[in-house]
């Protein structure tokens, strides 16, 4: 349980279905937990609207627009940590899902006690990072403010970072020209390497290439080592 002391920290419930949502709000107020709860996808977006939350938990199948549309939104934007929940236990779900940027996926039926703590583990991830996560890199001619997610290109275009886009730069940034493996950007990223494969990690980087790379199909800064993993090949400046 939170530590009352603790700013509470802020969950919106996103599930049409009224008991579920009824029973989760109840349950985690009483863990310490400041929580809001919506039964859709437009009614979680004028509740982000009006004030923000640190975490999400999202229901993958809503009726209107469904919750990995809505995770797509969420994750693309950054700032918001996104928990799917699921009836759906295919493995192809839970990967689409992470690769849409979610940092979680618990499938239904669940324990109210491991969904509190997948909570807490999410929200102790940005904590190691605290620091380095509000830095402002410099690297080829690129500017990245980790704040607030801006990365800016040698022509003053600015560019916004999903989330996890933003935690694997910064793992990156912050070891420039070493080499690391997938294993060890799950763990920097805060995703535990028994719940997504490889494949979750290799869209990851390929969609940070397109942002920063000129030809994202011949990358020059953020490499490919065969057998290691990934590095960024370039001088990092921390102004």
């Amino acid at each position: 349980m939170r530590d009352m002391a603790e700013t509470a920290a802020r969950v919106l419930v996103v599930d049409d279905d009224a008991g579920i949502r009824a029973a989760l709000q109840e349950f985690l107020i009483a863990r310490g937990y400041e929580v809001r709860a919506v039964a859709n996808a437009a009614a979680a977006r004028a509740a982000l609207k009006a004030a923000p939350s640190e975490v999400v938990l999202l229901d993958v199948m809503m009726p209107g627009e469904d919750g990995l549309s809505l995770c797509r939104s969420l994750t693309a934007k950054g700032g918001t940590r996104v928990i799917l929940v699921s009836a759906r236990t295919e493995e192809e779900s839970r990967i689409l899902g992470l690769e849409l940027g979610a940092d979680d996926y618990v499938c239904k039926p669940f324990n109210p006690r491991e969904l509190a703590a997948r909570i807490e583990a999410v929200l102790r991830r940005d904590r190691p990072m605290a620091e380095a996560s509000h830095a402002v890199y410099a690297f080829d001619r690129w500017v990245y403010d980790a704040a607030s997610c801006a990365l800016t290109d040698p022509a003053g275009v600015v560019t916004p970072l999903s989330t996890r886009e933003h935690q694997a730069l910064v793992a990156l940034a912050t070891r420039p020209s070493r080499v690391l493996s997938r294993t060890q950007l799950l763990d920097l990223i805060g995703q535990d390497a028994g719940d997504v494969f490889d494949r979750s990690i290799d869209t990851l980087i390929s969609r940070l290439r397109r942002k920063v790379e000129r030809d994202p199909r011949r990358p020059k800064l953020i490499v490919t080592v065969r057998g290691g993993g990934y590095s960024l090949q370039a001088k990092v400046r921390r102004l």
